[in-house]
């Protein structure tokens, strides 16, 4: 059993790289996530509401209207008794005063008139005096409200009318039926010095006692309890539930707005989208290694579950229509063209199950999206033709909505029942994954990659540089299809990429086009190398590797296939020029950089399989007579000759693949070279 080693299978600066890619992803993600998608609910009385189920994920209070709450506090307001203490003393000390003031009478009146006022004068302060701007105030409200009159630890209600103003006070003292007709002489003795309000309004206890009723004012009439169902897609919005979720809002609001509670959240979150990221690039990090070796394909696969975690926090965060309206199978269907199947699903599963922490109902979303992952990879195996998009959208949007349906049977009692308004959505997901087709295009220019479309529409013998080819160097052209058919051969048998090795062979020998003369297959009887030294001769072979890379970057040929190109010889020798120029020169040192390929050798399947193909097509020409055991030795010689020499130790070919191929090359020269029945003559 194989096990997983840090120390052999990466090192420290690769252990280093993923960490920073994994706390780079988790930054982004967290950074972009709503602290509680469930906020962004926006309730219209009276009208449907346009959300899914909405059910209270914690107990939280039924928040009144601030309509409501003012009209309570206005209430309490209308029927509050504000706090006055009465000061006693300030009767005597205002009738002794008067007493002081007239001791020797009015002039005018009887000197009895000073007791007759004086008795007056304490029978209003016994009733008791109000400033009158205190009065003017209570009075103009509500003249039938009452006042609580503090009497040292006691304190009374009192109608205000029993209570005597300044003013009102002075006019009942000149209105008495005993002083009335002396009123003019009283008036000159300035009364209003001596009526003073003896109820001084007490600010602080009144304002305490408001404070303290006013807070008694429950701010809810209710308490949702958690996972109590507040409201459902289609149901019209009533006051009720209209007050219920903007309770809900404002209770979310407020814990998110708490710093301890915020904290936790973050963390929370935070941890959950740092394991799923972490299975992630543990899944590379054991059975795709080689993408690691890759940026273009860790950059690819970390940017589309970034950018689709991104698009699923915009429309939550401002409601921007459904959420089911994000072709997530987008992601599968992107992968398996570039990359393989189960990477694929485990991106998507990863990436779906951290939008799944994003919504209200994430189960729902899981079992939906997961099956359209599914569908988009399984029916979607090589990009050869556009209408296998268009089959793969369809196939995805059919299974979305049986998905869709099957949940909604379960969860609903009645068919009439269930929300068919999700079913709108879904279609518009189908049609927004035929814009795979278009964005396929950008992220092969973005990333370089290449698709089969890409590969198909290169192979075709008609682009402007197979066609130069054709007319230029045709023996070279003519061995190039021939390459490319056994190349083809070979991995359909193997299981590698079939129509990148036959691209990839088509150009591989484009660097011929330079000095087409010089090679063999385009001689006609001259052989321009018998004026040359084999040195001289090596170089001329050898550069068309680097002519060849020389046209492909002047054609923008895509990377992959400008691989074929400098791997086809890999680091071998022109060996019929090294061997002839060693036999002519035994006893001098050979430098053998002259006469080798700059390589590199093979390090991919089809590459390997580009190289025996070209080899054994090229050294079957030469064979005097074709018969079974001649094309046999031929096709083992050279395989093995190459395997000797190490070429395809970079490269992840098995023992098994390179005997396949073998018998692929063997029964491929015995059908193209077999002998013809001669045709008889009519005779005359």
């Amino acid at each position: 059993m194989s096990t997983f080693n840090f120390k052999e299978d990466i090192t420290w600066k690769d252990f280093f790289i993923r960490m920073a890619i994994i706390i780079g992803t988790v930054a982004t993600i967290v950074w972009s996530m709503p602290r509680d998608s469930r906020n962004y609910y926006y309730a219209e009385l009276g009208k449907p509401w346009k959300y899914g189920e909405l059910t209270a994920p914690f107990n939280f209070p039924v928040y009144k209207s601030e309509a409501k709450v003012k009209q309570e506090r206005d209430s309490i307001f209308s029927s509050f008794e504000p706090y006055f203490t009465l000061d006693k003393t300030i009767e005597g000390t205002q009738v002794s005063k008067f007493t002081a003031k007239y001791k020797e009478g009015i002039p005018g009146l009887p000197n009895d008139y000073i007791s007759i006022i004086a008795n007056r004068l304490r029978k209003l302060f016994q009733q008791g005096i109000m400033g009158a701007a205190d009065y003017s105030k209570l009075a103009g409200k509500d003249t039938a409200r009452t006042i609580r009159i503090v009497h040292g630890k006691n304190a009374s209600s009192v109608p205000l009318r029993n209570i005597w103003s300044t003013k009102a006070a002075y006019e009942s003292l000149l209105n008495d039926p005993a002083l009335e007709p002396h009123r003019q002489i009283l008036q000159r003795c300035n009364f209003t010095d001596f009526i003073v309000a003896n109820i001084i309004y007490d600010e602080e206890r009144s304002s305490a006692t408001l404070s303290d009723l006013l807070n008694n004012v429950p701010l809810a009439s209710g308490v949702v309890q958690k996972g109590q169902k507040i409201i459902d897609r289609g149901e019209i919005v009533d006051e009720k539930t209209y007050r219920t979720v903007e309770s809900f809002r404002k209770e979310s609001a407020r814990r998110s707005g708490d710093m301890t509670q915020k904290k936790i959240v973050i963390f929370g979150e935070s941890l959950y989208v740092t394991l799923i990221v972490i299975f992630f690039t543990v899944y590379l990090s054991l059975f795709r290694k080689d993408y690691f070796e890759n940026p273009r394909c860790i950059a690819m696969l970390y940017s589309l579950i970034i950018i689709f975690a991104l698009l699923t926090s915009l429309m939550v965060r401002n409601t921007i229509g459904h959420v089911y309206l994000l072709p997530y199978a987008l992601a599968p269907i992107i992968i398996r063209i570039f990359m393989d199947s189960r990477t694929a699903f485990i991106t998507h599963f990863g990436m779906i199950a951290i939008c799944a922490c994003m919504l209200q109902h994430p189960f729902e979303f899981l079992i939906l999206e997961s099956a359209a992952g599914m569908a988009a990879i399984y029916s979607l195996r090589e990009l050869q033709y556009r209408s296998q998009i268009f089959k793969t959208a369809l196939i995805v949007t059919i299974v979305s909505m049986l998905m869709c349906f099957a949940n909604e049977l379960m969860q609903s009692t009645e068919l009439h029942a269930i929300d068919w308004s999700n079913y709108n959505y879904l279609i518009v997901n189908g049609i927004l994954l035929l814009f795979a087709y278009p964005l396929l295009y950008l992220i092969e220019k973005t990333f370089g990659f290449v698709t089969d479309i890409t590969l198909i529409e290169l192979s075709n013998s008609n682009t402007p540089l197979l066609q130069r080819m054709s007319e230029v160097a045709p023996g070279t052209f003519q061995h190039s299809m021939q390459v490319a058919n056994l190349a083809a051969e070979i991995a359909k048998k193997i299981g590698a990429k079939s129509q990148l090795v036959r691209t990839g062979a088509l150009y591989h020998d484009i660097g011929k086009m330079d000095n087409p003369i010089y090679f063999t297959e385009n001689q006609s009887g001259v052989n321009p190398h018998e004026n040359l030294d084999y040195i001289d001769s090596a170089r001329i072979i050898i550069s068309h590797v680097t002519e060849g890379l020389k046209l492909a970057d002047k054609n923008n040929l895509p990377t992959i296939i400008k691989e074929f190109i400098s791997t086809h010889h890999g680091q071998g020798k022109a060996k019929f020029f090294y061997i002839k120029y060693k036999n002519e020169h035994p006893d001098d040192e050979v430098d053998d950089l002259l006469f080798t390929y700059p390589g590199p050798n093979p390090f991919t399947r089809e590459q390997a399989i580009l190289m025996m193909a070209d080899s054994v097509e090229a050294a079957s020409r030469s064979l005097p007579n074709y018969t079974e055991q001649s094309i046999r030795d031929l096709v083992n010689r050279i395989i093995d000759g190459q395997l000797a020499d190490g070429f395809f130790r970079d490269c992840p070919l098995t023992f098994r693949d390179i005997s396949y191929a073998k018998t692929v090359l063997i029964e491929k020269l015995k059908t193209i070279y077999h002998t013809r029945v001669n045709y008889p003559t009519l005779k005359q």
